[in-house]
């Protein structure tokens, strides 16, 4: 399998309007990850978390701790959004956030914080008016405004971007 398959097994992320059915999915997809990731992870044994899922990768237990970093950073760039105007958002360094030791924690850790904030986030997002989703963050890398819907939708890929990075790794490896 080429490598481009490997970092990307759904595809690369496409910036597209919301409508009200991929806004629906969305919120679907934020409310039922925290127990599918659970569901796929808590069988894997030790060796098996810490197994990259693709060679020069992060491992198993690695994509875990990092989606709890970055829904993290998105539940906060969600609030910000919601009660400033258009923030400048503060960015981080995924690669050297999963260096750190809390990343060799077992995973139980950032499965429990994935449950309580996805709570939080649903109770946010189901709260969310119309024009809520309008509302935008500055990224000072990229010099660009971010909107709330455009936000949940790569949300809602990245979770099941990193639900496949897992599943396909214990599809290959027949755990």
């Amino acid at each position: 399998m080429d490598l481009e398959k490997l970092k990307y097994p759904i595809g690369k992320f496409v910036y597209t309007d919301i409508n009200a059915q991929s806004k629906k999915d969305a919120i679907s997809t934020i409310i039922t990850f925290p127990k599918t990731l659970r569901k796929v992870c808590e069988p894997l044994s030790e060796e098996q978390l810490n197994t990259p899922y693709r060679a020069e990768g992060w491992t198993i237990r690695q994509v875990v701790h990092h989606v709890a970093d970055s829904h993290m950073n998105a539940y906060i760039r969600f609030k910000l959004s919601l009660t400033e105007n258009t923030p400048i958002i503060k960015p981080y360094e995924e690669a050297e956030w999963a260096k750190g030791a809390e990343y060799k924690a077992p995973i139980e850790l950032s499965l429990d914080l994935i449950d309580i904030l996805h709570a939080r986030w649903k109770i946010v997002l189901e709260n969310m008016s119309d024009a809520d989703f309008d509302k935008r963050y500055m990224h000072p890398e990229t010099k660009k405004e971010a909107p709330l819907g455009q936000i949940l939708l790569l949300y809602d890929w990245h979770s099941r971007h990193h639900l496949a990075h897992i599943t396909n790794k214990i599809a290959k490896e027949n755990w």
